[in-house]
């Protein structure tokens, strides 16, 4: 080994926390060494786990990221939702002005009671005045076109 080249070692250098406090001795080139977290306050080994360091407000901007991801995914829902939900009007089915007329002179005026009118049968739906086998065709492929699901006794004779 060649002399005065290697560093001064130390068997006596005192390592400090800085956040808990805590020292002991241990060999290193330096006298002293400071240390932000230590074996004894860190949440991993001392099994605080919620205590969590935030070094320049990391985990508040996880926690931000985390939370706007939430609210866009529960808005997707609540679009999807609304997008299939029954109450909507028969107007946005677009069957024309005439089969529209026929449905709302029935009472028909939402696409659940339309959904409900095609659950008793074809024929319960013809039975409507001015609502023919056209139109029929045509509201039941703009109902599953909208994502509804049509009740069985609709989807036996479906186009």
């Amino acid at each position: 080994m060649k002399e005065k080249i290697h560093p001064t070692y130390y068997t006596d250098a005192q390592v400090v926390c800085a956040s808990c406090g805590n020292t002991w001795t241990t060999g290193s080139t330096r006298k002293t060494i400071h240390v932000e977290v230590c074996s004894r306050c860190h949440p991993f080994f001392s099994g605080e786990q919620a205590r969590i360091l935030d070094v320049e407000g990391q985990v508040d901007r996880f926690y931000k990221k985390l939370q706007v991801r939430q609210d866009y995914v529960e808005s997707q829902k609540a679009k999807e939702e609304a997008r299939k939900a029954p109450a909507k009007p028969v107007t946005e089915l677009e069957l024309g002005i005439r089969v529209t007329g026929a449905l709302e002179k029935a009472g028909i005026t939402t696409i659940a009671q339309l959904m409900s009118k095609l659950a008793e049968g074809d024929e319960a739906a013809l039975a409507v005045e001015g609502f023919g086998r056209k139109a029929l065709i045509d509201s039941k492929k703009k109902i599953r076109a909208l994502g509804y699901e049509l009740p069985e006794v609709a989807s036996e004779t479906a186009a």
